[in-house]
C-alpha cells in the first residue's frame, strides 16, 4: 500500500532538508519571494479596485474568476510544452517574469479594465510556470526524497503567504496617512514596493535554478501530446479522485464566514488566517518527509480524512475557541496532503511526461474549484451551514475511499531519474 521505495536514514529532518539538491532549495526561495509579493497585494486589491478604480463587486468577481480560469488552462498547456521542448527553466523564468511585470503595471492602473487585464496577465504568469516548475522539482529531487522536496516547496510558498500580509499591514501603516481608507497614490506606492520581491524571484530563478535532464532524456522521445491518451488507467483514476475531492473543497471564504457566525471577531480574522498559514509551514516539510517514509497514499488518505473531520466540525462549531482549533487542524491537512499529492504525480508517470502530468493535475483541481464554491454556496443558502459543511465532509470521505484503488508503481526503479 505504501511507496515501494523508502529513503535511507540520513540524519535529522533539518539536515536532510538543508542537504536537498540546489534546485529544490532555489525553487523554494523563488516561490517564497513571489508569494510574499502576491500576498502584499491580494488583501488590498478589492479596496484598490472598488475605492480607487470604481469597480463593482460583480466586476471584482469577474476579474478574479477570469484570472483563475486563465491560470488553470495555461497550466495544462505549459506542462505539455515543457515536455515538448525538453526544457523547463525557460518557462519558469518567463512565468515569474510575467508576474513581476504585471504587478508593476498594476500600480499604474487608472481604470478597472486595465486592472482586469493586468490581473489576468499576472495569472498568465502563474499558468506558464506552474506545471514546468513542479516537473523540474520532480526531476531534481532524489527519488527517496521526492515527498520531502515537494513538502519543502509548499512550506516555502506558505512562508511567503505569512510574510506578505504582515509586510502589507506594515506598509499600509507606514505609507498611508489613514490606514483605514488609503488613497490611490498610497496604494500605488505599496504595489510598487510589492513588485520588488517579485523581481528578486525572477533574479533567483535566472541565476540559481538549473535545467535537469532525466535519465530517459526529456524531449528525446516522441513529442508528448496534451491528452490523457498517453497515461494509464491508474493515473487517470488518480486525477478523477483528485477532482472529486476538490469538489468538496470550496473557497476558504466560507470558512471565514463560518468563523464569524461562530463568534470570531472580524478584527481577529487576519490573525486567524495568519495562524492557518503558520500551521501549513510547520507541517508541510514533515508531511512530505513522512510520505517518503510511509507512502504517499497513506499520507494523502490521512490528510483527506483530517479534512473531512474538520469540515464536519465546522458544521457544528460553536464558539471562537473551537474555530481556532479547527483552523489549526485544517492547516495540518495541507501539510499531510499537498506535498504527497504532487510527489505521487511524479511517481505514477514517466519522467518525459511529467510536465504534461502536472498540467493535467493542476487542471483537474482548477476546473472543479468554481463548481465547488457554487455548490457550497447553494447548499448553504438552501439548508444552512450545517448541511453545506456536512456535504463537503461526505464528499471528501468518498474521495478518500476511491483513492484506495490507486496502485503504487512497481518497480520503483522505473521512476528513477
Amino acid at each position: 500500500m505504501g511507496d515501494p521505495e523508502k529513503p535511507e536514514e540520513r540524519g535529522s529532518l533539518l539536515r536532510r532538508t538543508i542537504g536537498m539538491p540546489r534546485n529544490v532549495l532555489a525553487i523554494g526561495l523563488v516561490s517564497m519571494l513571489n508569494d510574499a509579493s502576491s500576498e502584499i497585494i491580494y488583501p488590498l486589491l478589492p479596496v484598490f479596485l472598488s475605492l480607487s478604480l470604481g469597480a463593482s463587486p460583480a466586476v471584482i468577481g469577474l476579474i478574479e474568476g477570469a484570472a483563475e480560469s486563465v491560470s488553470s488552462l495555461l497550466k495544462l498547456v505549459s506542462g505539455a510544452l515543457s515536455d515538448r521542448m525538453g526544457r523547463r527553466k525557460e518557462l519558469i523564468v518567463a512565468g515569474y517574469g510575467v508576474a513581476a511585470v504585471a504587478r508593476t503595471g498594476l500600480a499604474l492602473a487608472n481604470s478597472w479594465p486595465m486592472a482586469l487585464g493586468l490581473r489576468v496577465f499576472d495569472r498568465v504568469g502563474k499558468g506558464i510556470r506552474g506545471a514546468p516548475r513542479d516537473a523540474l522539482l520532480a526531476d531534481s529531487a532524489r527519488v527517496g526524497e521526492r515527498g520531502l522536496a515537494f513538502g519543502f516547496h509548499r512550506a516555502m510558498d506558505h512562508t511567503g503567504a505569512v510574510i506578505g500580509p504582515l509586510v502589507g499591514f506594515l506598509l499600509l501603516w507606514w505609507v498611508a496617512l489613514d490606514a483605514n481608507a488609503p488613497s490611490h497614490p498610497e496604494l500605488t506606492t505599496i504595489f510598487l514596493i510589492a513588485a520588488i520581491p517579485a523581481a528578486l524571484s525572477v533574479l533567483v530563478a535566472v541565476l540559481a535554478v538549473r535545467e535537469v535532464k532525466t535519465a530517459e532524456g526529456t524531449g528525446t522521445k516522441a513529442v508528448p501530446r496534451l491528452s490523457l491518451a498517453g497515461f494509464d488507467g491508474n493515473f487517470r483514476w488518480y486525477l478523477g479522485t483528485l477532482a472529486l475531492f476538490t469538489l468538496s473543497n470550496s473557497t476558504d471564504a466560507f470558512l471565514l464566514l463560518r468563523a464569524t457566525s461562530a463568534g470570531v471577531s472580524p478584527a481577529h480574522l487576519p490573525l486567524l488566517w495568519a495562524a492557518l498559514h503558520v500551521m501549513k509551514v510547520v507541517t508541510s516539510v514533515a508531511g512530505g518527509d513522512m510520505s517518503d517514509r510511509f507512502g504517499r497514499k497513506r499520507l494523502i488518505l490521512a490528510g483527506w480524512v483530517v479534512y473531512a473531520g474538520v469540515y464536519a466540525g465546522f458544521a457544528f462549531v460553536d464558539g471562537p475557541v473551537a474555530v481556532w482549533a479547527l483552523f489549526l487542524v485544517y492547516g495540518a491537512y495541507f501539510g499531510l496532503a499537498e506535498g504527497a499529492e504532487k510527489a505521487l504525480v511524479a511517481d505514477l508517470v514517466a519522467p518525459d511526461r511529467r510536465g504534461t502530468a502536472f498540467g493535467l493535475y493542476n487542471f483537474a483541481i482548477g476546473v472543479t474549484v468554481l463548481p465547488a464554491s457554487i455548490l457550497m454556496g447553494g447548499v448553504w443558502a438552501a439548508g444552512g451551514p450545517e448541511l453545506a459543511f456536512g456535504m463537503s465532509a461526505v464528499i471528501g470521505l468518498l474521495a478518500a475511499l476511491l483513492l484506495t484503488r490507486v496502485h503504487m508503481p512497481v518497480p520503483a526503479a522505473a521512476q528513477a531519474q
